[in-house]
């Protein structure tokens, strides 16, 4: 059990059966059409999540959030902390500012929609502030930042190649989260969403 970030593929996206995102999907749509932009339909189905492809995501938050909650706070605008990690449902669509629909989901009582371009470009700054090393993961389909963080690839780095990033591995594993979801969203033109 636990918390994780996955992509999500067309299936379930416009499904309207238990477990899909159809209504979310509709009542974004809506919204899309108020403020004049296009709607967003053009999700790609799921991928088979074989390691290192970079066609799925999937990712489980283990550690604890209260370094990252620091660094966004030294940082970060209050708002451009709320747009990296206040999010329930990230697309890859340009957006001024996060959208509320009133769509229950697993966690919360409504659903926050973000663009991944803005969530892209905080993550890039964090991940400049922490000087977060090119050896992190970058193709995350089956729990790949997880297992680096957490089972000995970032110590081992970390041992050869210390920094900023390696005084807080738990921190820098949210850098890196954050900073690799949005850049897939945007690659594969996926919607990723909290499970």
């Amino acid at each position: 059990m636990g918390i994780y970030l996955v992509g999500v593929g067309a299936g379930d996206w416009f499904g309207g059966d238990e477990g899909g995102w159809g209504e979310v999907a509709a009542a974004l749509n809506e919204e899309l059409g108020q403020r004049g932009l296009p709607p967003y339909e053009s999700v790609p189905e799921a991928a088979d999540s074989v390691r290192g492809s970079g066609q799925a995501f999937e990712e489980k938050l283990v550690p604890s959030m209260d370094g990252f909650a620091a660094l966004c706070e030294a940082h970060l605008s209050p708002e451009e902390g709320e747009t990296v990690f206040g999010w329930t449902v990230l697309v890859p669509v340009s957006l001024d500012e996060e959208i509320r629909l009133p769509v229950e989901c697993s966690h919360t009582d409504s659903t926050v929609v973000a663009g991944a371009p803005q969530v892209l470009a905080i993550a890039e700054r964090l991940a400049t502030a922490i000087d977060l090393p090119t050896e992190v993961p970058a193709m995350c389909d089956t729990l790949g930042l997880t297992m680096w963080f957490l089972d000995g690839g970032a110590k081992e780095l970390a041992a050869v190649r210390p920094g900023p990033w390696s005084a807080d591995l738990d921190t820098a594993f949210y850098v890196a989260l954050y900073l690799r979801a949005a850049q897939h969203s945007l690659r594969r033109g996926c919607p990723i969403v909290y499970s």
